[in-house]
């Protein structure tokens, strides 16, 4: 076996401590540039109906040229209808730092049919193909395919240098054709794929001389469409991740064992995160002041983090790394993630309390692999795509985001909520580790005040109370500060289309420790057939439609915290109206007790009092056992729907 170059041993080593999700021609596939008329002609996805398009063909391949590894890729989709169009917008990222990484020969074609039935073809200009710089070390390629419409077919081919390994992702949101993967990798790279498919995939491999060629196919994939309450739609796509777990050199076998103290090592001693953490960073006069008489630990971190979360501005790059440097952020007020969040580190130190830069995967990013290396897994920092403040205090664990403006100090960032999250520290002392975030004690709660009186043409008129605690009240408020118009249109119409609302008003809006109250003045005319009229007790309570009404579910469920639901009402009827019987008393479980549901209601004389209980003490359900879940949730809302009945005395 011949020696292993010393660029294939800096891609084992580059392959492991980088791991990031994300040769011979197939001839089964058709030319680039060569469409079929039937597939032009095609109006819909032949084994998915309700598709706004189709990919036709996903073909890529990472091979080795003898320097580096590069990434060969073509796509081709159908529009299948206008939302499809979206699709036409293309956006290719890279690592664009010290020219590390480049985009090249990428064509594109529209291809449309004439009046006459014939295949036009519309190339693109590589004039309107423009980079868009995303930060210091990120740039990406961005066009659209301008001759695009219902009915078209796209197609685009490129390269990417320097590459690392890549997950090959079958599935997407729409569906696929054709999906096809290809490794071209030297012999002296070992290397464990591992498929996370539920559908059927063929594998081939050719073994030669001084290389192995390894293909993965997959045909009519299903799309993943976005369900509600997913954690993270690639989480749960069919896909191949690929890792490098030893290589050879001089004949020998060598073990690639890179572990997160590695991964820690290399951060701490990177200008763009770990130095900067040494920075000292100027403490202000009017911080100065605001920290003068406080003593209280907590009180001394909830100031330093609103003076941060006040003073400085996201410029709308995500990250870990302060790409400008922390000092000159604060000079500027203006930042990356990264730069905010190290600079309220360095603040929260300076002012002596117990505070770390932690690593963490938001929801949209997706799920971090926390082992050490081993047959399968691969520590690595592109994971990550935040860094977040982790602070202790007299035993209580806080996660600071400071370009959260509306977050409060004492709940765990939504976005990061049930991850976990490496907080990196001295190694020396152990202060580095994986840390749950999640707070037993946060929930998202509200209790619902409903008082209606109803005249004698059925209309209701009356005022609800909603106070929202924890994370209720952070969704609130986040819609409050956009605008009373917009709580109306969020919180009240888009869920009671037939109410009028006469007053919204808020209480608490300042002080993140209390309930934020919202006050609404309402009027209905309820519903009436023949000489009854009836009403639901589930209304302004954010239940009104249940989410869960598919068959059939490929994710779990993800509410993110536990919730609990209190609605008491208390409805008045006209003197000489009656209530019909009254939708029985009853508490439903589910079987593993995680949702609870009670209902009480009595009437005196024209006065119906109910109360409603609803709690769940799970914040995430498997997709194992939605079926239970669905029958539950079907009966559930029946439950909250039920009509209240009345009719005039005879």
């Amino acid at each position: 076996m011949k020696k292993l170059t010393a660029a294939v041993i800096a891609l084992a080593i580059s392959c492991s401590l980088f791991s990031q999700k994300n040769k011979d021609k197939n001839s089964d596939l058709p030319d680039f540039g060569t469409v079929d008329k039937a597939d032009l002609e095609m109006k819909k996805c032949d084994f998915d109906d309700k598709a706004e398009a189709e990919v036709l063909i996903d073909d890529g391949m990472l091979e080795w040229t003898g320097q580096n590894l590069q990434f060969k890729r073509r796509i081709r989709i159908k529009i299948l209808n206008s939302k499809g169009l979206d699709w036409a917008n293309v956006h290719l990222s890279y690592k664009s730092e010290r020219g590390e990484q480049d985009i090249k020969s990428l064509e594109a074609k529209t291809y449309n049919l004439d009046a006459n039935g014939n295949v036009i073809a519309t190339p693109i200009d590589s004039k309107s193909i423009y980079e868009k710089k995303l930060n210091k070390k990120y740039s990406e390629k961005v066009f659209s395919f301008a001759e695009a419409k219902v009915g078209s077919i796209i197609e685009y081919r490129y390269k990417k240098t320097n590459m690392g390994l890549i997950d090959w992702y079958f599935q997407r949101s729409i569906p696929v054709r054709y999906s096809h993967f290809t490794l071209d990798l030297p012999n002296e790279l070992v290397l464990a794929t591992i498929p996370y498919c539920n559908h059927e995939f063929q594998k081939d491999k050719q073994d030669k001389s001084t290389e192995s060629i390894t293909t993965y196919s997959m045909k009519n994939v299903p799309a993943l469409r976005d369900e509600p309450f997913i954690f993270n739609q690639d989480y749960y796509c069919d896909r191949i991740e690929t890792k490098v777990t030893a290589f050879y050199a001089d004949g020998r076998r060598i073990n690639r064992v890179i572990t997160w103290v590695d991964v820690i090592k290399y951060l701490m001693d990177d200008e763009d995160f770990g130095m900067q953490l040494k920075k000292n960073i100027p403490r202000t006069a009017d911080l100065d002041e605001k920290l003068k008489m406080i003593k209280n630990p907590y009180d001394k971190m909830k100031t330093i983090y609103k003076y941060v979360q006040d003073n400085m501005t996201w410029n709308e790059y995500d990250g870990i790394w302060a790409f400008d440097g922390v000092k000159s952020a604060w000079k500027d007020k203006k930042g990356t993630v990264g730069e905010i969040n190290l600079i309220l580190v360095n603040l929260l130190k300076d002012a002596e309390l117990d505070a770390y830069p932690v690593l963490v995967s938001t929801r949209e990013n997706g799920v971090v692999n926390t082992l050490d290396a081993g047959t399968y897994e691969s520590p690595g920092f592109l994971q990550f795509d935040k860094v977040m403040a982790y602070v202790n205090i007299d035993d209580k664990k806080y996660v600071l985001d400071a370009t959260e403006k509306n977050m409060p100090a004492h709940l765990i960032p939504t976005d990061v909520l049930l991850t976990q999250g490496l907080v990196i520290g001295k190694l020396e002392n152990f202060e580095w580790g994986w840390k749950d975030l999640w707070n037993d004690g946060m929930q998202s709660k509200n209790i619902i005040l409903i008082k209606g009186d109803i005249d004698e043409k059925g209309k209701m008129s009356g005022f609800v109370n909603i106070n929202s605690y924890d994370y209720a009240r952070q969704a609130r408020y986040d819609v409050v500060k956009k605008g009373k118009d917009k709580f109306i249109e969020s919180y009240i119409k888009a869920s009671n289309p037939n109410l009028s609302v006469d007053s919204v008003s808020f209480e608490n809006l300042e002080s993140d420790s209390l309930p934020l109250i919202q006050k609404i003045s309402f009027n209905q005319q309820l519903n009436a057939t023949g000489e009854y009229n009836y009403f639901s007790a589930n209304m302004l309570t954010g239940l009104e439609k249940n989410p869960f009404v598919a068959d059939e579910r490929s994710s779990d469920v993800f509410f993110g915290f536990n919730q609990s639901y209190t609605i008491m009402g208390t409805y008045s009827i006209p003197d000489g109206y009656e209530f019909s019987e009254l939708p029985k008393n009853v508490k439903m479980i589910m079987p593993d007790t995680s949702i609870s549901i009670s209902r009480v209601s009595q009437v005196n004389d024209n006065m119906l009092q109910l109360k409603i209980q609803l709690d769940f003490n799970k914040p995430i359900y498997s997709a194992e056992h939605y079926a239970e879940m669905h029958e539950f949730y079907q009966r559930l809302f029946d439950l909250l729907n039920e009509q209240y009945v009345f009719k005039k005395k005879k």
